[in-house]
């Protein structure tokens, strides 16, 4: 089941014993193109404070009426690591966030340390964690690889000859791997959005704000039409993949 990012906004999640806020906010691992954190905003029973939340604690979502179930209590949010989410995240704030909920190998459903293992991360990893941190730090020190979704949109679309447009949305699955790009090709191709898949992108420049895919802009221009505003048709990945010659 794929869901776009903006739908997900607003969402209540929900504690074992209580409400604790609602979805602000989604981080994804830049390396990994996997959701990592949801972020909730309280409310006033911890004073509008902004948590991060790992999918790997998420029960089965409540789709019908917009709620994430999480396995977690209020008392374990209220006592996690304070971590100032308007500001880069590191690894040892990770860790502390990890060590407080006893999730010692990562997130067991994909979304965390070992996103990109997808269902297979739900088999116990032998690498423990604070060696994976240490791994990754001594490759490049100080860079968490954490993004945020709003901090995408808007970024600007490059095709292999021009620009496309912009970055309007972002879509995942149901194991919180983002599966496509939704592109607002705006004045460009008047009133039409394409879909393209992560795994078309040959750079991202985040200091520019700009993506640059490996598609030509006639391509994008003769894509089959995106319309989030239905559901998409069952065909319509293995067409859009055939049309891009992936």
């Amino acid at each position: 089941m794929l869901h776009n990012i903006k739908s997900l906004i607003g969402f209540t999640m929900g504690a074992t014993d209580g409400e604790i806020g609602k979805v602000d906010e989604f981080y994804f691992d830049d390396e990994t193109w996997t959701i990592r954190y949801l972020i909730v905003k309280t409310g006033g029973w911890l004073m509008d404070r902004k948590v991060l939340i790992s999918p790997g604690a998420l029960k089965d979502p409540d789709w019908k009426n917009k709620s994430f179930p999480i396995k977690l209590t209020k008392q374990q949010i209220k006592e996690s690591p304070d971590i100032d989410t308007e500001k880069p995240v590191s690894r040892q704030q990770e860790l502390a966030l990890y060590s407080h909920y006893e999730w010692p190998y990562g997130d067991p459903t994909g979304g965390g340390f070992y996103g990109q293992l997808g269902m297979a991360g739900m088999i116990e990893s032998r690498v423990p964690l604070e060696a994976s941190i240490a791994a990754r730090n001594k490759k490049e020190p100080g860079d968490p690889h954490l993004r945020s979704i709003s901090e995408v949109k808007r970024y600007h679309i490059h095709a292999t000859n021009g620009e496309i447009g912009k970055v309007a949305d972002i879509i995942v699955d149901e194991y919180w791997r983002i599966r496509f790009l939704i592109v607002d090709t705006g004045s460009w191709f008047p009133g039409k959005k394409v879909l393209l898949s992560p795994e078309w992108i040959k750079e991202v420049s985040w200091a520019d704000s700009s993506v640059e895919v490996d598609v030509s802009v006639e391509a994008v221009k003769n894509s089959p039409k995106y319309d989030p505003d239905q559901p998409m048709a069952e065909n319509y990945e293995t067409d859009l993949f055939r049309h891009y010659d992936k």
